[in-house]
């Protein structure tokens, strides 16, 4: 009987420390008392308390949720019925529709920043925190769209058309039939859309004005003048909300199926 080989699973386990070991350095290094992270100078909490003191982070922080809350509500609506437009009817127009919803997928972050920035110059419109938002919803639509129409391809529609059958109205199907069934495949592509909105900076860094700071744009301008170990606490503070969020979209995709 031949032998199996482990000779593949070292080769993914280093590769997967390879890639981990700058996250695994960086939270651990936000916990060091001293303030270089070469020297450990004992576990302490003491870079988040003085984080939290600090009014510009929570001014950034705060616009960043301002755009990524609005940004997921909208982008969830549109890319929600987008995506049942796209699986009920075909056509020439849906196939239009098909590429135009799903372009942002493939366009590289830096050419839809340059892209954008150049519309928004276009209109003649202030760049700013609406135009942030603007920008974020249009490639959150993408994923969003993505997400409900692997939802769809289980939906049985003939429940609407027998809730109808029963004298249902337009918002008992949806309370009643749609959103019992498709919820949690609409929470969980609302939750990957904030989470790519909170934490995007390439796009945003393009589209944003004077006054309109985000939180990883904040930790841009502090890293251009030398590291400081408060980045290191936020930054793990943003690795463990990404990765909370992203679990809880895991955990309601799977209950889906």
């Amino acid at each position: 009987m031949r032998e199996r080989s482990y000779f593949p699973q070292l080769i993914i386990g280093f590769t997967l420390f390879f890639l981990y070991l700058p996250i695994i350095i960086l939270v651990i290094s936000s916990f060091n008392t001293s303030r270089f992270s070469a020297v450990w100078g004992g576990f302490s909490f003491k870079w988040y308390l003085k984080l939290f003191s600090e009014p510009q982070v929570l001014s950034a922080f705060g616009q960043s949720l301002i755009v990524a809350t609005s940004a997921t509500i909208a982008s969830t609506v549109l890319g929600t019925f987008a995506a049942f437009a796209l699986h009920r009817f075909k056509g020439t127009l849906q196939k239009v529709h098909y590429a135009l919803i799903f372009s942002p997928l493939l366009l590289p972050d830096l050419l839809m920043g340059v892209s954008l920035l150049i519309f928004f110059v276009f209109l003649n419109m202030k760049l700013g925190l609406f135009t942030i938002f603007l920008a974020h919803t249009t490639f959150c639509v993408s994923y969003v769209t993505f997400v409900v129409m692997s939802r769809l391809q289980n939906f049985d529609f003939s429940l609407i058309e027998a809730a109808w059958d029963l004298g249902a109205t337009p918002f008992q199907v949806v309370k009643k039939v749609i959103f019992p069934i498709m919820g949690p495949g609409i929470l969980a592509a609302a939750l990957l859309a904030f989470t790519l909105s909170i934490d995007d900076f390439v796009v945003t860094f393009f589209v944003a004005g004077p006054g309109s700071q985000t939180l990883p744009l904040y930790i841009y301008g502090m890293i251009k003048y030398g590291t400081t170990p408060i980045i290191n606490a936020l930054s793990t503070i943003l690795l463990a909300v990404t990765f909370i969020i992203v679990g809880l979209t895991e955990y309601l995709k799977g209950s889906e199926e």
